[in-house]
Formats: C-alpha cells, sequence, structure tokens
C-alpha cells in the first residue's frame, strides 16, 4: 500500500499549527546580532547564545514603546511568541517586549509579587477602605521638598482649607526610602500624640524613571499600606506610571494634585450642597407647617370638633334655666316659710300670759307651783299674785262656803 505523500506546504501548516499551540509565550535571555531596522519600522534581528541563535522581529507598535537602544551584542530578555514563516520555512520569535538583562530580572520579580498578592485578594476592591467624605486630618507621606508637597498644599488650600496637614517627611527613592515610607505608615496607625489621628493617608512622590519608582513596589512599603487601619490614597508617578503601591491602596490617584483633589471635598461644592439642603429643609418645613394648618383647619371645622362646643352651649342654656328655676324655687319657698312664720307668731302672740292677764286675769303660784285648783290651796296659806303690771303676796282665807 502506498501513502499519499504530504506537500511542503502542508507539513509546513502542520509544524506551524503544533509549534505555535506550545509555544505561546516564551522568555528567553539571549545577546542581540544582525539588528536591523526595515523602513516599514519593524526591527529584524538575531538572538543567540553560545549554543544556539533564533530569529526574532520586533513589530514597529511595539519598538515603539520600548525605551531600549537596540544594538548588536545588547544582553537583553525577551518575551513573545514563536511563529513558523512558511514562505521562508523557518520559524521565529515575535517579540511583544524587550528588557536589559538586569531590568528583566526586576520585571520578573515584581511579576511574581504581583501574582502573589493577587493570590491573597490584596488588589479586591471589597477589601478596599472607604476615603472618608470630610476628613479633619490628612497625613502626608512624602518629600519635604520639590513640587508634590506645594502642588497639594496649594489643592487643599483651594478646595478645602479647613483640613488639617500633617507631614511625615520620607525619602522616596534610595537605599533608605523603603525603611522611611513603612516608618511613616507605621507612625499615623499608631501615633504617639492624638492630634497626629489622621482621618486619611497621601503616599505620594513625583514622576521618574522606574529606577526612581521602585520603593512603590517593594514588598514591605506595600505590606504597610495593606495593613493600615486608615484609608491610604496613592499618588506616585505620572498617570502613565502604576505601581504595586498603587495597585494595593484605598484609592489610586494618577498624580499627587488629583490625590489631594480626591482626599477632600470642594469647598464650593459643600457651600452649595448645604444651601440647598437648608431650603430643602426651609422648604419641607413649609410644607409640613402648611398641611399642619390645613388639618388644624380641618379639625376645627369638622362636627366631631364642634359638637362638644355645642353641647357645652346647650349644658350653658339649661345650667341658666337650672339657676332661674332654683331662684324662683328658692324665693317661693322663702315667701312661703315668712307665710308661716308670720302665722306662727301671730297665734304664739295670742298665747302670750301678758296679754290674759291684761284682760282681768292673775296668775297664781305658791312656793314657786302654779295653783290651778282651789282645792290645792290649804287656809292661811301664802300665795303671790301676779298681774299684768306687778306682783303682790296674799294670805288664803279660809272659805267653806259653796
Amino acid at each position: 500500500m502506498i501513502e499519499t505523500a504530504q506537500s511542503v506546504g502542508e507539513l509546513t501548516r502542520a509544524i506551524k499549527n503544533e509549534l505555535e499551540s506550545l509555544f505561546p509565550y516564551v522568555r528567553v535571555k539571549g545577546e542581540l546580532s544582525n539588528v536591523k531596522l526595515h523602513s516599514s519600522g519593524h526591527v529584524y534581528l538575531t538572538l543567540k547564545d553560545n549554543e544556539a541563535q533564533i530569529p526574532a522581529v520586533i513589530w514597529k507598535s511595539v519598538r515603539a514603546r520600548s525605551p531600549l537602544e537596540l544594538r548588536d551584542g545588547l544582553e537583553v530578555i525577551a518575551e513573545g511568541r514563536l511563529e513558523v514563516y512558511p514562505p521562508a520555512g523557518r520559524y521565529q520569535l515575535i517579540c511583544t517586549a524587550l528588557f536589559e538583562t538586569g531590568e528583566g530580572e526586576q520585571r520578573l520579580a515584581l511579576e511574581r509579587l504581583i501574582a502573589k498578592l493577587a493570590r491573597a485578594g490584596w488588589f479586591d476592591a471589597d477589601r478596599k477602605k472607604p476615603i472618608p467624605r470630610i476628613p479633619r486630618r490628612i497625613g502626608m507621606i512624602t518629600s519635604p521638598t520639590g513640587a508634590v508637597i506645594r502642588d497639594m498644599s496649594d489643592v487643599f488650600a483651594r478646595r478645602f482649607p479647613a483640613a488639617e496637614l500633617l507631614l511625615y517627611p520620607v525619602q522616596v527613592q534610595g537605599e533608605r526610602a523603603v525603611e522611611s515610607i513603612v516608618r511613616a505608615l507605621d507612625y499615623f496607625n499608631a501615633p504617639p500624640n492624638p492630634a497626629h489621628q489622621a482621618d486619611v493617608l497621601i503616599v505620594a512622590r513625583g514622576g521618574g524613571s522606574s529606577e526612581d519608582l521602585q520603593a512603590f513596589n517593594d514588598e514591605a512599603v506595600v505590606e504597610a499600606i495593606h495593613r493600615s487601619k486608615i484609608p491610604v490614597i496613592s499618588a506616585v508617578g505620572h498617570e502613565t506610571d502604576l505601581s504595586v503601591a498603587d495597585m494595593v491602596a484605598d484609592l489610586r490617584a494618577g498624580t499627587p494634585s488629583i490625590a489631594a483633589e480626591r482626599a477632600v471635598p470642594d469647598r464650593e461644592e459643600l457651600l452649595r450642597l448645604i444651601d440647598g439642603l437648608k431650603q430643602r429643609q426651609s422648604m419641607l418645613m413649609e410644607g409640613k407647617i402648611s398641611g399642619a394648618k390645613l388639618q388644624v383647619d380641618s379639625i376645627v371645622s369638622s362636627y366631631a370638633f364642634n359638637r362638644p362646643v355645642q353641647l357645652l352651649g346647650q349644658f350653658v342654656e339649661r345650667l341658666a334655666q337650672t339657676e332661674k328655676a332654683l331662684k324662683r324655687a328658692i324665693t317661693e319657698k322663702l315667701r312661703d316659710r315668712e307665710q308661716h312664720l308670720t302665722t306662727a307668731t301671730d297665734r304664739l302672740a295670742m298665747l302670750d300670759i301678758h296679754r290674759t292677764l291684761k284682760r282681768g286675769f292673775a296668775l297664781v303660784t305658791q312656793d314657786d307651783r302654779y295653783i290651778t285648783s282651789a282645792a290645792g290651796l290649804e287656809a292661811s296659806a301664802e300665795i303671790a299674785l301676779t298681774f299684768h303690771d306687778g306682783r303682790r303676796e296674799a294670805n288664803v282665807m279660809d272659805d267653806t262656803s259653796p
């Protein structure tokens, strides 16, 4: 049985598919040689070491982003992918990034740190602490000299001069920068002076090269920002610069001036907001008062409210009538009693003994006893005769005649 032979193109395509799927990303360390700049702007070169060499291509767009001056003999680390070029029947390295050997190792360490922190969740949005809306004290961790501190101070003075600024001067680059920045962050989180208790911290420095910004990619600085109990705003370099400190901080600002703007409210906007709230509160109060007046008017004019008043009026009228009737009854009763008293007085006057004595009668008493019968007197008894105009003593004579 004779097998069908593959064409050169078919074999090349098979090799291309297999090779490119196996090596979608590579990092290769080597020396540049045969560096050639094409009129299209692309760069063609060879990457080699003592054992082998591989052709490489740097597209125009990638070359524009690279700060390296490409030359033969330059030790580099190239990142990219392998690609088979069928017309020439060869494979080549398509470079997506190019670094000098030292810079490449530094970048690799940085990538490892970023991957480690990402796995730990230090970049997660739900871990970020909110920035206070109106901070009383702002801790600034930056160099005490230069444009950074001046620019931020100008922004604070313009937007919110009421904020108290606390500066902890640090070195922002050099060997002691990391230690200085960590010490500042730890100080603000446990200040010995309560007056230095800040509501928000700003870690800032101006622009510079990647070496100048290296302190803000250091794990010790990043860890100090992560453990800070106070919200941290990071403003390192220019807007195009991105440090690990920016990624871990609670808020990243493109520049120190932007950090100052985002740390405090705008005084004018705040005053307008207060005026708006006052007007709204006044309108709400007026609305409540108007509503209450309408409600009171409705209650006052309602039957339920006026019924007691009407009943009270009826009670007052009935009370007046009752009072008149009572007075009338008392007057009639008093007049009747007076008549009874007059009659009784007249009757009593008729029974008055003095009036009887005036008609010629006399009252006979013996030893303070009233004598009402002749049988009650003995002969020679001493008696008293009381007349209407006086009293006389007498002796009883014996008289037996009928």
